[in-house]
């Protein structure tokens, strides 16, 4: 059953860094902190409309939480997209560091930031508001692309 959210949010525990990484660059605000524990993690989703992603039995009887079962992240990516019908949106990427909003930077301020190469050949650069890293999309970017489109993400 495909149940479908406004744009949902999520919190990831410890043991779904991957996938929280993975659901920022689909465009998806996903908290994870492997310091928070399953209290913790329970209140900020509660206090933040966020629903829990996790591996352990005991967090997955909280209210809104999804109990993901699969260990590969093909395979958890799919499984939290098929429940929320998630799918890549390329206007709402997020930092797949630290989840924070990233910002069109024109060509010319990214060129002491990122290297000679990805200046040249990219015109459309990005940044985080939060942490500062820089994005553009590099030959990294056509793996990535076709992992979402073999999930049927996109």
């Amino acid at each position: 059953m495909i149940t479908t959210f406004a744009t949902p949010k999520f919190i990831a525990d410890h043991m779904l860094g991957s996938l929280a990484r993975w659901l920022r660059m689909i465009g998806y605000d996903t908290v994870y902190d492997k310091t928070l524990d399953d209290g913790a993690i329970a209140n900020l989703a509660r206090s933040e409309g966020r629903f829990v992603l996790t591996r352990d039995k005991e967090l997955a009887k909280e209210p809104g939480a999804f109990f993901v079962e699969a260990d590969d992240i093909d395979s958890q990516l799919k499984a939290v997209a098929t429940k929320f019908g998630l799918k890549y949106n390329d206007e709402r990427i997020r930092c797949s560091t630290c989840n924070g909003d990233l910002h069109d930077l024109p060509k010319e301020q990214a060129q002491s930031s990122v290297p000679e190469g990805a200046f040249a050949a990219n015109d459309k650069f990005w940044k985080c508001d939060k942490c500062g890293k820089m994005y553009w999309k590099g030959t990294h970017w056509l793996g990535i692309m076709e992992r979402l489109k073999r999930l049927s993400l996109t």
